[in-house]
């Protein structure tokens, strides 16, 4: 037969589930604050750019960063061309 937890038993129980309970509230409240957010956002976006810009050891790559700048400026082209050809 198995036995029954004692009131005492129960209650430690219940009071530490809820210390649980209020720890995962407090983590998922602190993951959701803009700032969180937007911080976890930045990291992210700065990993993708060192994947893309260096090599795995840790080079830049001068031929992808290039071809960047040169889309950049072709877009600017076109939005400065569109611009001035509008006035």
């Amino acid at each position: 037969m198995s036995q029954t937890p004692s009131a005492d038993t129960l209650e430690a129980e219940i009071v530490a589930r809820r210390e649980r309970l209020a720890h995962t509230v407090d983590e998922l409240v602190g993951r959701a604050r803009p700032a969180a957010v937007l911080r976890r956002q930045a990291d992210a976006a700065k990993a993708r750019f060192a994947d893309v810009a260096t090599t795995p050891e840790g080079q830049l790559r001068v031929d992808r960063l290039a071809a960047l700048a040169a889309v950049v400026a072709v877009v600017g082209g076109v939005v400065a061309y569109r611009t001035l050809r509008r006035r």
